[in-house]
């Protein structure tokens, strides 16, 4: 049976002994059913990975006993994923989930002139990263902006290699001409794709325009087909 995997963000290193937060508690005790010196592991999100011990079982507050820690060098490729906000919120839940389990180090939730939306609640979001963290066995957390507006994003993101996809005619690389960079991030635009003056307004900042293929994708299926392509490992 695989080790159990749990996100504590508040465990660090050189911490012996720890408390598991009620959410942790709850699955090993009453979910899993795990007893006294059963093994899990643990992730502060933050590269550490912590071998522990169940030490006092409880529902609540489970308490365990560190035995070993290790550190993992942050991601090789700094991987940025601006995507425009959907009004289709499981559809995004769906593209946060995926892009966690594939390695992306960021997600902005863009604001763009065609965004139509309800709301970007982000304690869902970042619950669904975690989750994702957790099913992939990463040990370091995407970090989830609040919704940014579009020239936001374009004026304050200083990444070596800028991309942006759009569906508008014009001077476009394939995307499988492009060498990614240790340093990326890549912009996918709402239903109804960016507007002319968003697309010209990214080039005169020095964006590379791409297309991703002959067929016209839906936001989500744009971001996590990109990400496949650009993701170095």
């Amino acid at each position: 049976m695989p080790v159990p995997y749990f996100y504590e963000p508040n465990l660090i290193s050189g911490n012996t002994s720890f408390t598991l937060s009620e959410t942790s508690s709850k699955h090993c005790i009453q979910v899993l059913r795990m007893q006294e010196n059963a093994r899990i592991d643990l992730t502060n999100g933050k590269g550490f990975l912590f071998e522990a011990s169940i030490q006092v079982p409880h529902k609540k507050n489970t308490i365990v006993a560190i035995v070993s820690e290790k550190k993992f060098p942050a991601l090789s490729q700094n991987l940025i994923l601006g995507i425009a906000l959907l009004k289709n919120a499981t559809r995004l839940e769906w593209l946060f989930e995926k892009a966690t389990e594939m390695g992306v180090t960021a997600i902005i939730p863009m604001l763009c002139e065609r965004t139509i939306f309800e709301k970007f609640k982000m304690d869902r979001m970042q619950n669904i990263v975690q989750s994702a963290m957790i099913q992939s066995q990463q040990t370091w957390l995407p970090q989830i902006a609040t919704p940014v507006k579009f020239k936001e994003v374009i004026a304050t993101q200083k990444n070596k290699q800028k991309l942006i996809a759009h569906c508008e005619t014009g001077n476009k690389m394939d995307i499988k001409k492009i060498q990614a960079t240790q340093d990326c991030i890549l912009l996918i635009g709402p239903e109804g794709d960016f507007t002319p003056a968003e697309i010209e307004l990214a080039l005169e900042q020095h964006y590379q325009a791409i297309h991703l293929g002959p067929t016209r994708l839906r936001t989500e299926t744009a971001g996590l087909y990109a990400i496949s392509i650009l993701k170095t490992f």
